[in-house]
């Protein structure tokens, strides 16, 4: 027995099962097993085929007959001709003019398929133009632009141990010339978390950078303008860094981080467990000694360490000494 597939069969297939069934040296069976086809269509590809390909190809299903309740062409006329004179004319009404005009009595769900097919329904096709993406500037001066953003640990990797009303984030700052990063967890999003944060990346790097990009989330910008200065402008104004904000809802002008965060998402998160908060924290402490130690294509196959060592050395630097 076998399986006749309810997929068209291409043309290749029917000039095969047709050459070999003329060929004399298989049974029917055997084709229709072989191609998955059944006895009738295998008859009905013989008859017809020709030689050509075209012979073989499908043809159309339409009736040679209209159906005995379709409209009748004074009412396809009368319909034209009201679109035409009323071409702003709503389903409802067209359907009373024809009811009290002609004595229409088809269903109005009739009017609406024949309004359809003629095209009276169809929506104007509006191209848009689509997206170009525009070269982003990467600085090559260590020290000169970092981008900063929050993920949130996901909820797969806590423990039954750990308390289940418990939310953990993870903050990270990149360097976009060497991309060194610096990650540290928090228990709660916000700007308290977020000076706090800072503070600890420049303990970590050494220096104070130029500029710090971020999105707008509330733990880096108010929502609205307000006349209170958010904590962490506060702090970058002490500190001599400019705070640039990206263009809401474009996630892509801080591709760097973003994309860190899912290489996160692969090597660290995938397959961890945290018990606790200073479980976490441990854990994360390796993996950012390893994660800045793991080479990248974009870098020339370097490790961020390894980059930064070399832009440094050869005077790609423009930051302040923390210390």
């Amino acid at each position: 027995m076998f399986i006749i597939t309810r997929i068209p069969h291409s043309i290749k297939t029917r000039i095969s099962a047709v050459s070999t069934y003329r060929s004399f040296r298989c049974k029917v069976e055997f084709i229709g097993g072989k191609y998955h086809v059944s006895k009738a269509s295998l008859m009905r590809w013989n008859l017809r085929y020709d030689g050509t390909a075209k012979s073989l190809e499908d043809r159309s299903k339409r009736p040679l007959t209209p159906h005995p309740n379709a409209h009748t062409e004074a009412e396809m006329t009368k319909i034209r001709n009201l679109i035409r004179r009323n071409p702003h004319i709503g389903l409802i009404e067209l359907y009373t003019k024809l009811r009290v005009e002609i004595g229409y009595s088809r269903h109005y769900a009739s009017l609406y398929r024949v309004l359809r097919r003629i095209g009276f329904y169809r929506m104007p096709v509006i191209l848009k133009k689509p997206y170009v993406p525009k070269p982003y500037l990467t600085l090559l001066c260590v020290g000169e632009k970092m981008q900063m953003d929050v993920k949130f640990v996901p909820r797969a990797c806590y423990s039954a141990l750990a308390a289940s009303n418990e939310r953990f984030y993870q903050y990270t700052v990149i360097d976009e010339a060497s991309r060194e990063r610096f990650i540290y967890p928090y228990r709660e999003q916000s700007s308290y978390s977020s000076v706090d944060f800072l503070k600890r990346a420049i303990a970590y790097f050494g220096y104070v950078p130029r500029c710090v990009q971020t999105d707008n989330g509330f733990e880096f910008a108010h929502f609205k303008e307000t006349a209170m200065v958010h904590p962490f402008d506060v702090l970058c104004s002490s500190l001599g860094i400019e705070h640039k904000l990206i263009k809401p809802r474009t996630p892509r002008h801080n591709g760097k981080v973003e994309r860190s965060h899912r290489n996160d998402s692969e090597r660290f998160y995938q397959d961890r467990l945290f018990y606790s908060y200073d479980d976490l924290l441990k854990q994360m402490k390796h993996y950012l000694y390893r994660s800045n130690r793991i080479l990248s294509s974009v870098i020339d196959w370097k490790s961020p360490i390894e980059k930064r060592i070399q832009l440094v050395k050869t005077g790609y630097f423009n930051y302040t000494p923390a210390y």
